[in-house]
This record gives C-alpha cells, structure tokens and sequence, in this order.
C-alpha cells in the first residue's frame, strides 16, 4: 500500500491504496478511502481498478474509525466527505451506518457525504435503509449509468439494465439522497449511436436526476475488451457523429430540474445549464459546435 498525504484537511497520512479516484466536484472533500478498488470490476470500457492492488476489498473497521479521528483533529477544513473507492454503497447497512454516525460524531462541521454507487449496491437496501443513511448525513450518489440501452449494457458486461438502474435511482430519491449520473458520450459506438441517446434519455426522463453529466469515452490502454464485447461492431464515433448523438440524447430529454454538465476534459465542447430551462441554448451550442461556428478543445487538451 501506498501512503498518500491528504493535502484537503492537513491531516498528516492517512492509508490510501493507489489509484484514488472521485468525482471533479469532490475536489474540496476528504476523500475516505472505506473500500479498495470496486465490487464489480467487469465492464469493459473501465481500467479505472485494473491494477493488481486495487483488488476489491473493504477496509477493515478499526483503520476506517482511525483514520476518521486523525482527520477530524485537523479541524473544519472541509465541509464534504467522499467515500471512495468504487462503490462504497456495497458496505452492509450496518458497515455504512458505523461510518456515518462516526463522521458526525467525531467532524459535526461536515454538511455532506457522498460517493459512488453501483445500482447493484441498492437492490438488497431498502428505502428505509436508505433514509437512515440519509438521516446520518448521506447526502450524495454518484451513479455510471453509462447507456439506458440494454443491448449495449449487456455489450459491454455492465451488469445491469435500464431497470436495475431505473430501480436504483427510484429508491434513493425516495430516500432524500440526491443523484448525480453519468452517461457515456460514444459508448454505443457508431452503430448503435441513436438508440443510445434514444434510450438513455428515457431513462432520464422517467429517472429525473438531480444531476446528470456527460463525458466522452476514450481508451488509453486499447479498446480490446470493448470490441470483444461488440462482437467486432465496435467503431469509435467521429468527433460529427459525437455531436449529433448529444444533440438528440438532450432533444429527447424532457427534465424538469436536471442540472446537466457536459465539461469533462474528454468532451470536445463544454456544455452547462439546468434542463429543461436552458435546452435550447444547449442544442444551439451543439448546432454552432456542428457548423464549425465555435472553437473545440483540441485532441492535446482531451488527454487524460
């Protein structure tokens, strides 16, 4: 394992096992490592967890509580708390409940936790389970939906569908737990384009997130595992084609109060705005981004 110094809270080190990872708006927070790597671990469009010591594994109790003391004698230097690694919502009620009521306890100035989650973390919670959570300061979950489209889901071994995903998302927001979602820009590649944004934004619509963001794939270490996964039909969109699947992923959304994001350093034009209030706006930016009226982020400035 590798020690890491937290520079967020000025805590000293806490024990992080190396590559953490979390959402750009949680770069204020203290990032509480509770799980190692994810439970999943099988889709095939992700290397986020591929390395050998990012094999899933809890973090035992006591290191949890421990590490949850020596952050809190830094002081109120931030206001969120990021569980991580890739799906902490995995940890049993109980597990989550000990964190949380520890996190109050021991940092009262804390206003919101938050962290990943799988939908399969949610189907054996209950709404009451997640009140609970919610109750104790749970405030946030960052769900990959990544397509709403079965087939696709099922191309790239995401294992889950448009229900289990719908379900997920259902059940939090009873809860009082706020959800932010990712969809993945190109994930259908070029033929399957449309009825990604078809779909996608059906489950949108019928999900209405708090949050909903963008970003566009890329693969860094090969595209192997996801062509396999295609049965050999997978080509990676054109930047035109890109476009073109946004514009009809957002034309076929109906949100009533979504805050949407598109401004991840993978997209090749930032896009920002609350749907439905600004989704024309949106879609002229995407008109403007088609006809070359605007400048793009070139290729150098999309590496990750």
């Amino acid at each position: 394992r590798h020690l890491f110094k937290l520079w967020t809270c000025g805590c000293g080190l806490l024990n992080y096992v190396e590559p953490v990872f979390r959402p750009p708006s949680e770069g204020r927070s203290l990032i509480l490592q509770v799980t190692n790597g994810c439970s999943w671990n099988k889709c095939t469009f992700c290397d986020m967890y591929t390395q050998p010591q990012k094999k899933f594994k809890a973090k035992p109790e006591d290191e949890t509580l421990a590490e949850i003391k020596k952050a809190a004698a830094a002081g109120p230097q931030f206001e969120k708390v990021f569980l991580a690694d890739g799906d902490a919502l995995v940890l049993p009620i109980r597990r989550l409940v000990e964190i949380l009521t520890a996190i109050k306890k021991y940092m009262p100035w804390v206003k919101r936790v938050s962290s990943y989650c799988l939908p399969r973390n949610i189907r054996k919670k209950t709404v009451e389970d997640l009140k609970q959570l919610q109750e104790l300061g749970f405030g946030m979950a960052y769900v990959g939906a990544e397509s709403g489209d079965d087939e696709i889901l099922e191309f790239i071994n995401k294992g889950e569908t448009y229900e289990s995903t719908l379900s997920a998302l259902v059940k939090l927001k009873e809860a009082g737990i706020k959800t932010s979602v990712m969809i993945l820009n190109g994930m259908g590649g070029m033929k399957y384009s449309q009825q990604h944004a078809e779909n996608s934004a059906r489950l949108m619509n019928e999900a209405q997130p708090d949050f909903l963001s963008t970003l566009v794939v890329s693969y860094p270490m090969g595209d192997e595992r996801v062509r396999e996964g295609f049965k050999g039909e997978y080509e990676l969109p054109d930047q035109r084609t890109l476009f073109m699947e946004m514009r009809h992923l957002i034309e076929t959304l109906e949100l009533d109060n979504t805050v949407f994001r598109s401004d991840h350093a993978s997209n090749y034009v930032t896009l920002k705005g609350t749907l439905g209030a600004d989704k024309q706006k949106l879609l002229d930016q995407l008109d403007d981004a088609i006809a070359g009226r605007i400048a793009l982020r070139q290729e150098w400035q999309r590496g990750l």
